[in-house]
């Protein structure tokens, strides 16, 4: 994910995009002639999986017809981003669930599953408390990155802690929703958390406590998260896997910032051919055009080359199964109206990129099998959307770009 924490929870999350009143509900109704069919308690959280403190009912968000939807963003000519997925609190990660299609969701509450077959949308991970990120704009975060280990192993990378206290965790995931939402602590396995004083790769001590965890990418022989925790460092974590099979630990293994002086390793992904590992760099998040992308060799960790990218802050980064393009949304923390979707080409030692359209506050990217696109948007809060109810709405979304990308 983007977050770069300021102190662990030192702000209030902006107003207005504090409350989740209602559940995430599905933009996509039945059709016309069965408008009468629709299964608005599928789209939310059962009441049994609020967080303990909420004492207003989760329900879906009031659901718009299909010929009403408007796209959520169109360059001109360009491809269509629809909403599958409303009333989401500061979503940050995606996953896609190889077996079955279905598309997992890091969000404040959790991790939710959603269903493109059938729309429904189920928490499966819960529990998760909060912490405080940002500058300028600040968001509560629970949950952060996603990727699957194999067919049924979700990598989660947390956010909702202090660093020094967050941790990495495996679960397992069936092929059908969970009937009840997973504990959070109910892992296969917990990595860190890694403090002060811990081994890294290099053979040395960390000089500073490690935390957001916003990125997973899995590899044939590791687990890569991003980590923001010592600034001078800009930890790329590791999980060994060998033979399918993942590591007892996690280890501080690349120092991103150490290699090129620029802070904040958030998106992570392997190239198609998971022969390379790219990580974005956002940099400074008030400075604008200082990011990087950067290419490393995953068994050794040696950075093979560096990309000045452009962007202001690469929030989420995917290679197209299709085409092998590789796409790059940025935040653009500085000048929201600049943030957006954007191919990326690679020439030599030069990176040039082509916004394929406009988003509001873009964060994770996720391809499916099919050449799909998934993509999150925090967006921004619109005081006159609310449910039935008169809750105010999350203005946080699951969008959907199927346009051969």
């Amino acid at each position: 994910m983007l977050w770069k924490r300021l102190t662990p929870s030192l702000f209030a999350a902006a107003t207005a995009v504090a409350c989740f009143a209602a559940g995430p509900a599905f933009a996509q109704d039945k059709p016309e002639e069965k408008k009468e069919e629709k299964k608005e308690d599928a789209a939310a959280p059962k009441a049994d999986e609020k967080k303990p403190e909420e004492k207003k009912d989760e329900k879906p968000a009031e659901e718009k017809k299909p010929e009403e939807k408007k796209p959520e963003g169109q360059a001109a000519g360009g491809p269509e981003a629809v909403a599958l997925v409303t009333n989401l609190e500061n979503p940050s990660g995606l996953a896609i669930h190889g077996k079955t299609g279905h598309v997992f969701i890091a969000s404040k509450f959790g991790v939710y599953r959603y269903d493109p077959k059938g729309h429904a949308v189920t928490l499966e991970i819960s529990g998760y408390p909060t912490d405080v990120y940002g500058k300028g704009p600040k968001y509560d975060i629970g949950p952060l990155g996603l990727d699957f280990l194999g067919e049924d192993t979700l990598i989660v990378g947390d956010g909702s802690r202090p660093d020094g206290e967050e941790v990495v965790r495996s679960y397992k995931i069936a092929d059908a929703p969970a009937q009840t939402p997973t504990p959070e602590t109910n892992a296969l396995k917990t990595y860190g958390p890694i403090k002060e004083g811990a081994d890294t790769a290099e053979g040395e001590k960390t000089t500073k406590p490690e935390g957001n965890f916003y990125d997973v990418a899995v590899g044939p022989t590791g687990v890569f998260i991003t980590s923001n925790g010592d600034d001078t460092k800009g930890w790329v974590h590791k999980i060994a896997v060998q033979d399918g099979k993942p590591a007892e630990t996690m280890v501080p293994t690349i120092a991103t910032k150490a290699d090129v002086q620029v802070d904040a390793p958030v998106p992570i992904e392997f190239s198609p051919d998971k022969s390379e590992l790219y990580v974005g760099q956002m940099g400074e998040i008030n400075v604008p055009n200082d990011s990087l992308l950067l290419v490393y060799d995953p068994n050794s960790g040696d950075l093979k080359k560096q990309y000045p990218l452009g962007l202001h802050d690469p929030a989420g980064m995917a290679f197209s199964p299709k085409t092998k393009k590789l796409y790059v949304s940025d935040f653009a923390w500085a000048k929201p109206e600049e943030a957006g979707l954007f191919e990326v080409t690679l020439e030599g030692d030069k990176a040039t990129t082509k916004k394929i359209m406009q988003l509001d506050k873009p964060t994770a990217l996720a391809f499916d099998k099919d050449g799909k696109l998934f993509v999150t948007v925090i967006g921004t809060a619109d005081p006159n959307a609310k449910t039935k109810e008169g809750e105010p709405l999350s203005p946080g979304k699951l969008l959907v770009i199927d346009a051969g990308l």
